[in-house]
């Protein structure tokens, strides 16, 4: 089983961004630390929430990292580079599990995960709203 590398939380910690007072997601979700929607007691985050430490922040992030990890590990080929794991944690973890699970991205992969121009297409065409930077740094890693 992989597990998001040291650089793959150093790229979600660039995609993500640390943000220790409540902010709106892009989806407009109230977030916090590095996308966290939820706490460690499974109370949602609020926009009138106190703001967090990065020592928190970080805690929230791993609290549910393995359940990101599992989807891929239960979904991906096992043959992916370390680089391609991350690449595709930072995409499931922008898009959620349901997200990447039905995805043309994911259908891709395991079609052929090295058919550079399909996997660049599925990329950027998600079907929700498109951060352009994060899925060219997504696409970047993953051809690493």
């Amino acid at each position: 089983m992989k597990k998001l590398s040291t650089k793959g939380i150093e790229l979600l910690a660039e995609l993500e961004g640390l943000r220790l007072k409540p902010y709106l997601c892009p989806a407009k979700v109230p977030t916090i630390g590095l996308g966290n929607t939820f706490y460690e007691n499974g109370t949602k985050v609020t926009m009138k929430d106190k703001a967090i430490t990065k020592e928190e922040a970080y805690h929230l992030f791993f609290l549910i990292a393995k359940k990101f990890e599992n989807t891929l590990n239960a979904n991906l080929p096992n043959d992916l580079t370390q680089n391609q794991f991350d690449a595709l944690f930072c995409f499931c973890y922008n898009v959620g599990q349901g997200g990447f699970k039905g995805s043309e991205l994911l259908k891709q992969i395991k079609l052929d995960p090295n058919d550079k121009d399909k996997i660049n297409v599925c990329f950027l065409n998600w079907k929700g709203k498109v951060l352009l930077g994060r899925r060219k740094k997504e696409i970047a890693r993953y051809f690493l």
